[in-house]
């Protein structure tokens, strides 16, 4: 654990231990075992048989728990594939524990900072904020990846409307779908902390808790955007495909119709019926030859004067 002693000023790595009243501690507990944690949150900081369990299980919605010293939240990480890792946080007077399943890069580098940057957890919502903080840049790491997949199949729709990415596109709104849920529940917890007293700050901390309640805010506006440019992605691809087909058929329809006047003449000299003087000319091939033409010029110019070509 980290420890920051308000008497030296200094912050040092011991082992885990109750803290001390001039001292602020983060201690990290990372895919603990049961008896590890209840040691730790029940033995050591006497924390509430809930917050206990609710560290052990780790299946918890993002929430914050009040009890009578000391506070349970729930928050997310994102990792590398943007599926959220939940952390447990029990936040007391002088401590802030977090237990976590797999790693988080944050919160490692966070805990280099706190060895070598001085007077970054002078008191424990100081820590809560840098970790919460941290947290919540990495939701721009999503926010940035949707922006560029959609600008992608908007561009690949666009040369082709028969691309396949309807398969991807549902996934990824799935995915969205998840953490947009869990944003929501972070900004309300975030929320709370910054608009309504929280215990084991300063006064003067509680605009950095409203800047990162903005910061989720803006995530949460470009997921709902993104949400919507998914669902315009299919109805793009539809309708392109429709404007498509419809071009096709139209030309289909364009020569059937030019061919059908020529089918006619072709059907009328092929009868084998005597009295047709054409049969007789010298240049009646050349004449049938020139009907057609003319009936087909007819046409292009017709069509061309109702715009259909």
């Amino acid at each position: 654990m980290l420890v920051y002693d308000h008497t030296s000023k200094q912050t040092t790595t011991e082992k885990i231990r109750k803290p001390t009243e001039h001292e602020v501690v983060w201690i990290r507990l990372r895919d603990p075992e049961p008896s590890e944690v209840k040691h730790v949150l029940s033995d050591l900081l006497k924390c509430h048989p809930l917050v206990v369990e609710d560290g052990i299980k780790l299946n918890q919605r993002p929430k914050m728990d009040r009890y009578r010293d000391h506070i349970f939240i729930s928050f997310f990480a994102i990792d590398q594939q943007h599926e959220p890792i939940e952390i447990a946080l029990v936040v007391g007077a002088n401590y802030v524990v977090s237990i976590y399943k797999h790693d988080i890069p944050v919160l490692d580098d966070l805990y280099e900072q706190f060895k070598s940057i001085e007077g970054k957890m002078e008191f424990p919502a100081q820590i809560l904020y840098h970790i919460m903080d941290q947290c919540v840049d990495e939701y721009m790491n999503v926010v940035d990846h949707l922006e560029d997949k959609i600008e992608e199949w908007e561009e690949a729709i666009h040369n082709n409307p028969y691309s396949s990415i309807a398969q991807d596109v549902f996934r990824l709104k799935r995915t969205t779908h998840a953490l947009r849920k869990i944003f929501i529940e972070e900004r309300t917890v975030l929320g709370d902390i910054s608009h309504q007293h929280f215990p084991y700050t300063i006064p003067e901390a509680d605009v950095y808790f409203v800047d990162v309640f903005d910061h989720i805010s803006r995530v949460v506006d470009s997921i709902d955007m993104f949400r919507d440019s998914l669902t315009g992605l299919l109805d793009m691809q539809i309708s392109m495909k429709g404007d498509r087909m419809n071009e096709i058929m139209k030309t289909l329809t364009i020569w059937s119709t030019i061919f059908l006047p020529l089918s006619f003449v072709v059907g009328l000299y092929g009868m084998n019926l005597k009295g047709i003087p054409e049969y007789n000319w010298n240049f009646g091939y050349v004449y049938v030859w020139g009907i057609m033409i003319v009936l087909i010029l007819i046409m292009v110019v017709y069509f061309k004067k109702k715009k259909w070509l």
